[in-house]
């Protein structure tokens, strides 16, 4: 029998998931105003950002299987900005505060720097629905 390779791997899923934020924070960077899908495009980077935290402590609980401690503790804190991020682009869309998207997305651009983005690679329906998902989702969390 031959051995099963788990190809989505939380490092590759994490490369996937910078890479549609950051195409994300250009489309969002460009619009004029805010519109229905600058709202779908905020919520898929909760949705993106969400994933990269979980990849993160996938990856840091397998260096402490190998009793790896620090290396693991070292990377939750190199990506600890995931989480406070998340936690900023929620608390704006549950209080509908999109007058601070741009300083929270001047704060994100700094850790997409080194993601070149020649061509757009994701398209629209990506994002389409993100915003509605995400609403009934913190409405029925009560947060």
């Amino acid at each position: 029998m031959s051995r099963v390779v788990n190809t989505n791997n939380p490092g590759k899923i994490r490369n996937q998931m910078m890479r549609t934020s950051a195409e994300l924070l250009r489309h969002l960077s460009q619009k004029a105003a805010l519109d229905d899908e600058a709202k779908d495009m905020a919520a898929l980077l909760v949705y993106c950002l969400r994933e990269i935290d979980d990849g993160i402590e996938a990856s840091a609980l397998a260096w402490e299987k190998r009793d790896y401690w620090i290396k693991a503790e070292q990377l939750r804190q190199r990506w600890m900005w995931t989480g406070k991020a998340i936690a900023s682009l929620e608390t704006m869309i549950r209080t509908e505060a999109w007058e601070t998207l741009p300083g929270i997305m001047a704060d994100l651009f700094g850790y997409f720097a080194d993601i070149k983005i020649t061509k757009f690679t994701r398209s629209s329906s990506v994002w389409e629905g993100a915003y509605q998902r995400l609403v009934a989702e913190l409405d029925g969390q009560g947060r």
